[in-house]
């Protein structure tokens, strides 16, 4: 199977994008922009590291980031399971690319920037929730901002409630566990005791 190994490659088996692909892409938020953002609870967070890339789901009640400005974003860094992988990424290397999904919406958004932590107290504070604060919030600089046409959610019918999986059918968080660990973690304990501890720990 011949691998595609150099731009040339591509393009000669793409071409080059439309002007619609292109002019699309701003170095700053516009009206329409902000409007989807603090539309989105949603977003995938990509970060790069000397180990690799990751790639983490990042939710919240309302909106998964604030709008600070044009060119900054802000996202508290909501309790999780303290792997701190993306953390770890951003204070080594700050490179970040967002992908904000809207339920509902095809359209999708995508932010490429830099990110810095911080943790001054008037930031958290803004961002305290059921009583408890952040322990640190991205602050993201965008270098790019453009929207993603609708068709991979199109073609995955992602927000069709025919087409949601029944759960029952896919292993549970302590099955996995369970299976990954050789038996030491996980299990049915894990499964039952796993929605009192989310609900007590979100924030």
């Amino acid at each position: 199977m011949p691998a595609l190994t150099t731009i040339e490659d591509l393009e000669a088996l793409y071409g080059q994008p439309g002007p619609a692909s292109t002019l699309k892409e701003l170095d700053r938020l516009n009206a329409e922009y902000r409007v989807v953002i603090a539309a989105s609870p949603f977003a995938a967070l990509a970060t790069v590291g000397p180990e690799g890339l990751d790639c983490s789901p990042r939710g919240d009640a309302g909106e998964v980031v604030r709008i600070a400005d044009d060119k900054t974003l802000l996202m508290p860094d909501r309790r999780g399971n303290n792997r701190a992988d993306s953390l770890r990424n951003i204070v080594r290397d700050p490179r970040v690319a967002l992908l904000f999904l809207i339920p509902g919406s095809g359209s999708t958004l995508r932010v490429n920037g830099r990110a810095e932590l911080r943790t001054d107290r008037d930031l958290l504070e803004a961002f305290r929730r059921s009583g408890k604060p952040p322990r640190c919030v991205m602050v993201i600089t965008i270098e790019t901002v453009f929207f993603q046409c609708a068709r991979a959610v199109i073609r995955a019918d992602l927000w069709n409630p025919a087409r949601h999986v029944d759960v029952s059918r896919l292993p549970s968080a302590g099955r996995m566990l369970s299976a990954a660990s050789q038996g030491a973690q996980g299990g049915d304990a894990y499964d039952a005791e796993w929605p009192a501890r989310a609900a007590a720990s979100l924030w």
